[in-house]
């Protein structure tokens, strides 16, 4: 599905990224793990079209979409969750849903996807005519991933889900993380190696730009190298 290519990324003369290749396959969920500055967040909004690559490709579906304009690569099937969630908080949740369903591509099919994304976070249709800013942090976190979701992605990209939340929400959320990846390939990027790699299946290791480790999750959780990569120690 999608395939990342000796990927360079710099911000001015500045490098961010160096070499990254990976892949993702359907229905996978695939933790992408650092420290901060690692690049991890670089790499997501490089996927999705708000940077531009110095050198490389990114392939979706057997396409170039390593240049395209944002919007152009969400019609490719590639949606994103950004770090700190970027709700807008003066509309309800209702409106802020039907946003990710805006392009005309999708809009037909947004009947459908509602109920589905009120099926994995029943709490949105409970508050749908609510100001999405008096939302708690969690709703917040249910409510930027709905919308991602009514975009009809194939490839979603999340990046920090559990930034912020208490352990009993991010618990909730993780848990609709796997009920997604039924249907929709998932790039994780998150801090909390434990909970990343305890529902990936795959894992990459960034340090300073680089990727550094790429193997099972089961065996980069027991690999202390992971442990100095990703924690410090």
């Amino acid at each position: 599905m999608l395939e990342v290519e000796s990927l360079d990324v710099s911000y001015g003369e500045a490098r961010a990224l160096w070499d990254v290749s990976l892949h993702i396959e359907q229905n996978e969920i695939v933790s992408i793990l650092g420290v901060n500055g690692a690049g991890k967040s670089t790499l997501v909004n490089t996927i999705a079209g708000l940077l531009r690559p110095v050198a490389g490709r990114i392939m979706m579906n057997g396409e170039d979409i390593s240049r395209l304009p944002s919007h152009l690569v969400c019609e490719h099937g590639v949606a994103v969750v950004p770090e700190g969630r970027r709700i807008l908080p003066q509309m309800t949740v209702q409106d802020n849903l039907d946003l990710g369903s805006y392009r005309p591509s999708v809009r037909a099919e947004r009947a459908d996807r509602l109920p589905w994304v009120h099926s994995l976070f029943p709490i949105l249709k409970d508050r749908r005519n609510q100001m999405a800013g008096t939302l708690s942090g969690g709703e917040q976190q249910m409510l930027a991933i709905g919308r991602a979701l009514m975009s009809g992605p194939t490839l979603l990209l999340l990046d920090e889900p559990s930034l912020g939340l208490a352990p009993v929400i991010v618990d909730q959320i993780f848990d609709v993380i796997v009920q997604i990846s039924e249907s929709v390939s998932v790039c994780l990027v998150e801090q909390d190696i434990a909970r990343a790699l305890g529902i990936s299946r795959r894992g990459y290791v960034i340090q300073e730009g680089r990727i550094v480790l790429e193997d099972a999750s089961d065996r980069l959780l027991s690999n202390d190298d992971v442990r100095r990569a990703c924690l410090g120690v």
